[in-house]
C-alpha cells in the first residue's frame, strides 16, 4: 500500500471558515477538520467589510495545527472561498483597504450605470455572466465613479483566495475559476474581457496574470514556514471558487447529469464544453463560470437553505430553539402544497424576520397563510424544490438535452426532506453526496496539480470510493406536477 499523503484544504464561506486535512493512500480519502472559525462581516462607516487579516491569522493557526498532526506527510495547501469579492494591492504589495462584502450597498444604481456604458446583452455575450448585485464589475464601477484613491493607486486586483495565497507565498496571481465570477472574464479565451473593462473605465494595469486551477504557486514564505513549523510546503491555486471546487468534488460520470451545490445558496447547472450566451440564457438568468479542466459551469443561482437558516435564527431569537433535524421532521409531517413562495424574491434576500416574510408573501399572493413552524418550513421546502424544477426545465429547453439524474453535494443534502422533495419535483433520480463536496474538489485539484492524480476523472473515482451516497427516487410525481402548475402561476 502506498504511504499516506495529506493535502490541506482551506475552505472559507461567507459565515465561517475551516482548515481540513485530507489524508489518502489514493485508494480512499479521509477528511478531518483541523480548525474552524467564524467569518462575520462587519458594518463600518463607509460600508460592509470582511476581516481578511483576521481570516489569514486563523488560516495560519489552522496550518500550524495541521503541521503538528501530520508533519512530513503534508503535500500541499489549497484555498477556496466565495466569489466576486476582491482586494487591491499597491505597488509595494500592500493591501489598500479592507475588502468590501458583496452585499455592500455600493452596488446600488451601478447596474443601470453599467448598462448605459455597454448593453447587458453585449456584456453577457462577452463574459457569459448575467448582471447580479454581487458581481465584481458593479463594485469596481462604484469605486471608479467615486474616484477611490485605492483603485487609482492600485497595481493589482486579486480576489479573496488570491490575496490569501499571495500572503502565503508572495506570488500575485488570479485563479481562473474565481475570476470567472467577476463579469470581467471571457469564458471562451480564459483571459480578461478587455472590451468590458475598457467600457467601464477600469484601469487595465490592475488586471494581471491568470492561472489555471491546479497551478502550483510556490512554497510558503519563510515567515509563514517559521510560524507553522514547516518550510517548503507548496500552495496550489486550486479551484479557488468554492462552487468550482464543489462541482469538481461531485463524482459525476457518463452523460445526462445535472449537478446541484446545496447550501445557503443553491446552485444548479451542468458541465459544458462551451459557454452558452444566447438571449434566452440571459433572459432566464443563467451564468457561465469556469471549472476544472477548462469546463464551463452553466448554472443558475437559486435562493437555497438561507430561507430555513433564517427561520431557525428568528425562532431562536424568539425563544424557540430548533435543530435542523427536528425542523426537517416538522416539514415532513406538515401538510404539503398549502402555499408557495418564490425563494428568489427580493423580499427574502435580507436577514431578519423570515417566518413573517413567508407569511406576508403568501397573504399578498392570495394563498393560505402558514401559521405554525412546521407548515412554514413545508412551504419553504416545497417552494425550493419547485424552483429547482423550474431551473431544470429551463436547462432542458436551453440545451436541448434530457437528464436522467441530479448529483447533489454540499451541506444542504443533510436536509433529507429537501432531497426527497427535489427528486419528486424533478421526476428524476437524485444522488446525494458527498456532504464535503467543496473540500473534496479542492484536494483532488491539488492532487492533479502536484502530479499525484492523472486527471479529474481519477479524482472523482477516488471520491466515489471514499464516501457514502444516498439515492432518492421520484415518488408521487402526479401530485408534484399539479403543484408545479400552481407554482408557475404565482411566478
Amino acid at each position: 500500500m502506498p504511504p499516506h499523503k495529506t493535502f490541506i484544504a482551506v475552505d472559507l464561506g461567507a459565515g465561517s471558515g475551516r482548515v481540513i486535512a485530507a489524508t489518502t493512500d489514493f485508494t480512499k480519502l479521509e477528511l478531518a477538520e483541523i480548525h474552524r472559525f467564524d467569518n462575520p462581516g462587519t458594518d463600518l462607516p463607509g460600508g460592509s467589510f470582511w476581516n481578511l487579516i483576521g481570516l489569514y491569522r486563523e488560516i495560519l493557526e489552522g496550518l500550524r495545527r495541521a503541521v503538528e498532526r501530520h508533519g512530513d506527510t503534508i503535500v500541499s495547501i489549497g484555498i477556496d472561498t466565495w466569489g466576486c469579492d476582491f482586494g487591491l494591492l499597491g505597488p509595494d504589495g500592500s493591501l489598500l483597504g479592507m475588502p468590501h462584502q458583496y452585499r455592500d450597498p455600493r452596488f446600488e444604481g451601478m447596474a443601470e450605470a453599467m448598462h448605459g456604458l455597454m448593453p447587458e446583452a453585449e456584456i453577457y455575450a462577452r463574459t457569459g455572466i448575467k448582471t447580479n448585485f454581487y458581481n465584481s464589475s458593479l463594485h469596481l464601477l462604484a469605486e471608479a465613479r467615486k474616484k477611490n484613491p485605492a483603485l487609482l493607486e492600485a497595481d493589482r486586483l486579486l480576489f479573496v483566495p488570491d490575496v490569501l495565497a499571495y500572503w502565503l507565498t508572495g506570488r500575485q496571481a488570479v485563479e481562473r475559476t474565481v475570476a470567472s465570477t467577476s463579469q470581467l472574464l471571457d469564458p471562451r479565451s480564459g483571459d480578461w474581457a478587455w472590451e468590458v473593462i475598457d467600457a467601464l473605465g477600469l484601469p487595465r494595469k490592475v488586471f494581471g496574470e491568470i492561472v489555471a486551477p491546479g497551478t502550483v504557486l510556490g512554497p510558503v514564505r519563510e515567515a509563514v514556514a517559521a510560524f507553522i513549523g514547516k518550510a517548503g510546503i507548496p500552495v496550489v491555486a486550486t479551484a479557488s471558487h468554492d462552487t468550482a471546487s464543489a462541482v469538481a468534488g461531485i463524482p459525476m460520470n457518463g452523460t445526462g447529469n445535472l449537478w446541484l451545490s446545496s447550501g445557503t445558496w443553491s446552485i444548479m447547472g451542468i458541465e459544458a464544453t462551451e459557454a452558452i450566451t444566447s438571449g434566452a440564457a440571459l433572459g432566464h438568468g443563467f451564468c457561465n463560470e469556469l471549472g476544472v479542466n477548462r469546463s464551463v459551469r452553466f448554472l443558475k443561482n437559486i435562493g437555497g437553505l438561507w430561507l430555513i437558516q433564517e427561520c431557525k435564527r428568528q425562532w431562536e431569537l424568539d425563544g424557540t430553539p430548533l435543530d435542523y433535524a427536528t425542523m426537517a421532521t416538522m416539514a415532513d409531517e406538515a401538510e404539503p402544497f398549502t402555499a408557495f413562495i418564490d425563494p428568489d424574491d427580493a423580499t427574502f434576500a435580507s436577514p431578519g424576520g423570515m417566518p413573517g416574510k413567508i407569511r406576508a408573501w403568501c397573504e399578498k399572493t392570495g394563498q393560505a397563510v402558514p401559521q405554525d413552524p412546521g407548515t412554514i418550513l413545508r412551504v419553504a421546502t416545497d417552494s425550493l424544490a419547485l424552483k429547482y424544477r423550474m431551473v431544470f426545465e429551463n436547462i432542458r429547453a436551453l440545451t436541448g438535452e434530457d437528464f436522467t439524474r441530479l448529483h447533489a453535494g454540499g451541506g444542504g443534502i443533510q436536509n433529507e426532506a429537501l432531497s426527497r422533495a427535489t427528486a419528486n419535483a424533478l421526476g428524476i433520480e437524485v444522488i446525494a453526496g458527498p456532504v464535503e463536496a467543496t473540500s473534496c474538489g479542492n484536494v483532488i485539484t491539488q492532487m492533479i496539480g502536484t502530479g499525484h492524480l492523472a486527471d479529474l476523472k481519477a479524482g472523482r473515482e477516488l471520491i466515489r470510493r471514499s464516501f457514502d451516497f444516498r439515492i432518492y427516487q421520484p415518488q408521487n410525481t402526479a401530485a408534484w406536477d399539479a403543484a408545479y402548475a400552481r407554482f408557475q402561476t404565482l411566478l
